[in-house]
């Protein structure tokens, strides 16, 4: 798809995981997470755009990045700040902007191609699902249960989430998360008559800017902030998940030498 970017988003700690670095450098199989999660972007999306955030004062990660092609940003405080920080890095050209965790490093090449041919067809927004399949119950301010949730009604949500770039920048200054005003075509925000396309500068645009109350990721400003544009649904996978904690490692071990065993054309495309 001409005129696509893809965020990647690696600016997490990984305090849960216990290695003491940065999340997407705990390595997967001898190789870091982040490198994974490149792999995948550059390999099924090769003419997109990619752009990397990093946490202040990284060389490992941004390492990482530049070995695959990529750019890498210096994130904010939070996820959505270092979305946002992304945001006023993109070149100049970029329609379409497809945001991913580098925490779920494992997700399928079909998940990606199904994210951008939505955003072909016209989806201004676009997530990947699957199913809820627990038993998901209610509670009261009490902590005592309400009843069974019905979750036909329910899905869980992944990435990479795919949305046409001025609607992304749109909601992102509705937040506070960008400055006000479109960036011109060199990159100037005629607001504060700089360029805001380097680490340093993003950092301060997003830095003092606080998340909206109840925002877990993308889609969520979209649904806040641009109502009128429906965020739609393609088919996730279940190879998607976040690595968060230890027993995501596990899982994810497993996967990456159950892949390594098989051919390329055998791993998961549906």
């Amino acid at each position: 798809m001409d005129g696509l970017a893809v965020i990647v988003v690696a600016a997490g700690s990984g305090t849960r995981l216990g290695y003491g670095m940065p999340k997407a450098l705990v390595p997967v199989a001898g190789r870091p997470i982040l490198e994974h999660a490149l792999a995948t972007v550059c390999g099924t999306l090769p003419g997109a755009a990619v752009i990397v955030t990093v946490p202040a004062g990284d060389t490992d990660l941004t390492a990482v990045a530049r070995a695959a092609g990529a750019a890498a940003v210096t994130g904010g405080a939070t996820r959505a700040q270092s979305v946002a920080a992304a945001l006023t890095a993109l070149p100049a050209g970029v329609t379409h902007v497809l945001v991913h965790d580098a925490a779920r490093c494992l997700t399928p090449p079909a998940v990606l191609e199904r994210v951008v041919t939505a955003l072909h067809t016209g989806a201004q927004a676009v997530v990947p699902v699957t199913p809820v399949t627990d038993t998901v119950r209610g509670v009261d301010t009490h902590g005592r249960s309400t009843g069974t949730v019905d979750r036909a009604g329910l899905r869980s949500v992944q990435t990479p989430q795919g949305f046409h770039r001025a609607l992304l920048e749109r909601v992102n200054r509705a937040a506070g998360l960008l400055p006000d005003g479109p960036l011109d075509a060199t990159g100037e925000d005629p607001r504060l008559g700089h360029s805001v396309r380097t680490a340093e500068t993003a950092t301060t645009v997003t830095g003092s800017a606080g998340d909206p109350e109840g925002i877990t990721d993308d889609a969520s400003l979209v649904e806040l902030f641009a109502p009128e544009h429906p965020v739609e649904f393609v088919a996730g996978h279940e190879e998607s998940f976040k690595i968060t904690r230890p027993l995501d490692l596990v899982l994810a071990h497993a996967i990456v030498r159950e892949r390594d065993s098989a051919c390329p054309a055998q791993w998961p495309h549906d």
